[in-house]
């Protein structure tokens, strides 16, 4: 008996895509996923990154570094630190000011806030593997 075809699976909304969506009209944006988040990049830097999962990985992290910590928190007291990435800030779902917070953090991004965003490592290119070199070497 012949299996039915498989119908084309509708694509759940990320539980903070509509966060983002007003970056996504920057000719800049790129959305990347990253160890089950979604990180946001405008012009080149990593700016915001969105994580759906438990606590402490369940709301929007800034991606700031040390010496802008101060300013944000002093605007936005509900910032803290990462407890596992504390190199970033970090803004709870569970916190009562998530929503406006988010979006007034989204307006920042968006208006490249001098204290959001950091430029990301390049990537490390992996070594050919002895199959590849074979390969290169036959051609």
């Amino acid at each position: 008996m012949p299996r039915p075809a498989r119908q084309p699976s509708a694509r759940l909304p990320h539980r903070y895509e509509w966060l983002w969506e007003p970056l996504a009209d920057d000719a800049t944006f790129v959305l990347r996923s990253m160890f089950g988040a979604k990180a946001v990049y405008l012009g080149g830097k990593m700016v915001l990154c969105f994580s759906a999962g438990e606590e402490p990985w369940r709301g929007v992290l800034v991606c700031t570094s040390h010496e802008h910590h101060a300013a944000l928190q002093a605007e936005f007291a509900v910032l803290a630190s990462h407890p596992i990435l504390p190199k970033w800030l970090y803004l709870p779902e569970s916190a009562d000011v998530f929503e406006a917070t988010a979006t007034k953090l989204v307006a920042l991004a968006r208006r490249r806030d001098p204290r959001i965003g950091i430029t990301p490592q390049p990537r490390k290119r992996k070594k050919a593997s002895a199959s590849r070199k074979l390969k290169k070497q036959r051609a």
